[in-house]
């Protein structure tokens, strides 16, 4: 099926994070018509898996829900999920883009009572929680989801779980039939914001990643501190399930390291000084942190958040990029390396090591489709020759949550000038 839909004067926000709902946001509100692609089944991005903000420690939800509301009361926002852009073609003030929709299997009929979800006994891999658990084949993606709305996993159509969904829905939201479309849309600025992915950890090989359960990533120990993550909250060991208590952060797991990343990943220091707290407010007595760094870049603002960590006394730094890490014979994660103060050698063991991996665009400019032009990481660069094609957030750079926002919003402004010249052209 192919659907045709917008005008030259609509704006296509690509990307459904922070960033996508903000220049998405930003534009619709200005009175421009925007629809806002996102290739998950709910929007949010990596802000909604994320526990708490730096520095002030608050949660994400407050932030998130304000935006989603006024998603849902802006009607010039039209949202596609499970959608992923396959082409854009033409220039500034006019450009086709082709979109993919996959099946969602549950229509607008459906009201999140969760029955379907307890009809199915298929368990897949939860992606939210970066696969550290697992989730029912019928499910809703997580609590703040947006749209409202369940998804069946394709694994179990046409097999009985999927007939026992159906059964189980009251109001005829379950839609086996579903099949993906293909949607052309006219816009005349596109803004990319399809965000950021951590660098694959088990490419640092020294670091085991992959091989040694108890080395997990900066990631994964966020969802595991959050209580609505796989462990309600418990910071417990992969291998066995063990309190973790004295914990090892190690930074610029990846980044400034021309084997794998070369730029900086600006956020990492900052979520592991955050990291300390979870460590802290989890096990007050016996926690213990250890943070391996080069150098802590805490910008900003950020600087009295780093010396409060600092006069934290369960919280040590060494100055050293570790050599390698092993394991020991009770599972524990070993590290190895040089304290360049003082030039000391260690073989210290943590019951769990967190790699604060680098950040890289979810999409590398040199694959998005159409002439964009990317840096050597991948990342878009504001040129001409990417026409009304404007980078937002993480797109553009290895940015945290609050340059994001404000980079969305520049590629809003950017993208709603194009449109007012094709409406004055027009007119």
């Amino acid at each position: 099926m192919t659907e045709h839909v917008a005008t030259n004067e609509t704006i296509l926000v690509v990307g459904g994070g922070i960033s996508g709902m903000t220049a998405a946001l930003e534009a619709a509100e200005t009175g421009k018509n925007v629809v806002l692609v996102e290739k998950n089944p709910a929007l949010g991005g990596r802000t909604s898996q994320l526990y708490r903000y730096f520095p002030k420690l608050c949660h994400p939800v407050c932030g998130l829900e304000i935006n989603l509301r006024r998603l849902k009361n802006n009607p010039r926002v039209r949202v596609l999920t499970l959608a992923e852009v396959g082409g854009i073609e033409g220039d500034a003030g006019n450009y086709t883009v082709t979109v993919k929709v996959k099946p969602r299997y549950v229509n607008e009929n459906c009201t999140a009572c969760g029955d379907c979800g307890r009809a199915v006994e298929t368990m897949v891999d939860d992606p939210f929680n970066y696969n550290l658990g697992q989730h029912k084949a019928a499910y809703l993606p997580n609590a703040m989801a947006y749209p409202q709305r369940y998804v069946l996993d394709p694994a179990i159509i046409g097999s009985a779980d999927a007939d026992r969904a159906k059964a189980a829905c009251k109001y005829g939201a379950i839609d086996l039939d579903m099949q993906e479309e293909t949607i052309q849309i006219k816009a005349g600025a596109v803004v990319w914001a399809t965000g950021w992915q951590p660098y694959d950890a088990a490419k640092i090989q020294p670091y085991g990643y992959g091989r040694f359960k108890n080395v997990i990533t900066s990631v994964e120990f966020e969802r595991l501190a959050d209580i609505h993550g796989p462990t309600g909250g418990k910071i417990l060991r992969p291998s066995d399930g063990k309190e973790a208590k004295n914990i090892a952060f190690i930074q610029c797991a990846g980044s400034r390291d021309e084997n794998h990343l070369r730029h900086c990943s600006r956020f990492c220091c900052m979520a592991s000084l955050k990291q300390t707290h979870y460590v802290r407010e989890k096990y007050p007595e016996d926690g213990r942190s250890t943070i391996y760094y080069i150098d802590i870049r805490a910008i900003d603002r950020f600087e009295d958040f780093y010396q409060k960590v600092q006069a934290d006394s369960s919280v040590t730094f060494i100055k050293s990029k570790v050599a390698k890490i092993t394991e020991d014979e009770h599972g524990n994660a070993v590290c190895h390396g040089v304290n360049t103060e003082g030039y000391k050698r260690y073989t210290t063991p943590h019951d769990l090591v967190v790699l604060a991996v680098g950040m890289e665009p979810s999409v590398k400019g040199i694959n998005i489709p159409g002439h964009i032009v990317a840096d050597s990481s991948g990342f878009i660069e504001a040129d001409p020759a990417n026409g009304a094609v404007f980078g937002a957030g993480c797109a553009t750079n290895a940015l945290d949550v609050n340059r994001a926002v404000q980079s969305a919003t520049a590629a809003a402004l950017r993208a709603i000038q194009v449109v007012n010249k094709v409406a004055k052209a027009e007119a």
